[in-house]
């Protein structure tokens, strides 16, 4: 898991291309043809692989692969191939715990203490509502000295907590705002303990099973996964097999893989009404501190459009995910090749629509 699982605003120049996408126009696959050859540039110049997916609800306006997904058995990505999403896994940790609350088993504003009895004082006052917008000022485990040399190794949710149960907070709960993978790595382990499910178990029955995601689940380091892309990562020497890191470690704060199609049933159907009540939805999609809401940022497009997004890195992978709820739009980028590649796909799109983009201060 990538210190750099911090979301990027360049996620939100994708958003210019979908706003154009909206118009009739702009509908036709071949209106992407520039998209589509300056990605295959970028291809040739190992500057990207992966694949992109555009929609407006359930109309998919373009959708292909780029490169390898294998590069060794020369395989090619497509959308069905499967990649692993990083920090875009928050946001499905972030709609379990409001699926529990709709479900009266917690409270968003109880504090975690409450089911772990054995928190430090320090602790007392954080809520949940703190761990999910990144306010509880537990730092971030994967800031500290040793997280690299970590990686590799298996471990459980509860020694992952341990790591940075007795660390001092970076500020008290509520008063500030800080990116911690760590808040939601509790999340998920207080979610097994409540409901006495792994977090795999809850998200593929509650959210995957529902929405017919048939194509994500929980990655694995020892599991056959069919379509799985190999991850890789650029150098001086050009591309190169990424580093490795165990799945246990990122947890419900990055574990997750998919595709771009399964992530299309993912937007239409949380944003369609198909998993959270109206009310929950609204919370998980209203910035709380900054422009971070629950497990997603949310800002103001050109046009005066929220725009929902996240970004995610791993070694070996990065990802955006953008919705726009005022149009049904979706944008998709997932890429086997770790650093700014999603992100400088996004900007790219952004040259070739000619739409201006005013970037959040």
């Amino acid at each position: 898991m990538r210190r750099t699982v911090t979301p990027l605003r360049g996620a939100l120049g994708a958003v210019v291309l979908l706003i154009a996408a909206t118009h009739p126009a702009c509908a036709a696959q071949s209106d992407f043809t520039g998209v589509e050859k300056v990605l295959e540039g970028r291809v040739s110049k190992g500057e990207f692989m992966g694949a992109v997916l555009i929609a407006r609800g359930g109309q998919v306006l373009f959708s292909k692969g780029f490169g390898k997904a294998n590069m060794e058995w020369g395989v090619p990505n497509s959308p069905r191939t499967r990649f692993k999403l990083g920090s875009v896994t928050k946001q499905f940790t972030a709609a379990a715990i409001l699926l529990l609350q709709e479900r009266g088993s917690l409270q968003l504003d109880d504090p975690i203490s409450k089911y772990m009895p054995e928190a430090p004082p320090a602790w007392q006052a954080i809520t949940f509502l703190n761990l999910l917008t990144h306010t509880s000022g537990i730092p971030d485990l994967t800031a500290f000295p040793d997280f690299d040399a970590t990686e590799p190794f298996p471990t459980t949710p509860e020694r992952l907590v341990q790591r940075f149960v007795a660390k001092p907070l970076d500020f008290p709960p509520g008063a500030g705002f800080r990116y911690s993978n760590s808040g939601y790595i509790l999340l998920g382990y207080l979610l097994e303990r409540i409901t006495g499910q792994t977090y795999q178990q809850f998200i593929q029955r509650n959210i995957f099973d529902l929405l017919g995601m048939k194509n994500s689940g929980y990655d694995s380091n020892s599991e056959i996964i069919a379509r799985h892309a190999a991850g890789y990562a650029p150098s001086k020497r050009g591309i190169v097999v990424a580093g490795y890191v165990d799945m246990t470690i990122p947890f419900s704060a990055g574990s997750l893989y998919s595709t771009t199609e399964d992530l299309l049933r993912w937007q239409n159907g949380l944003y369609g009404g198909k998993l959270l009540t109206p009310e929950s939805l609204a919370k998980m999609t209203t910035p709380f501190k900054n422009d971070y809401a629950f497990g997603v940022a949310v800002d103001p497009d050109a046009r005066g459009n929220a725009v929902i997004w996240h970004n995610g890195a791993i070694e070996g992978f990065s990802a955006s995910l953008v919705y726009v709820p005022a149009e049904r739009l979706s944008i998709i980028v997932l890429s086997n090749l770790e650093g700014s590649s999603a992100r400088d796909v996004r900007d790219e799109i952004l040259k070739i629509s000619n739409h201006e983009f005013t970037m959040p201060k």
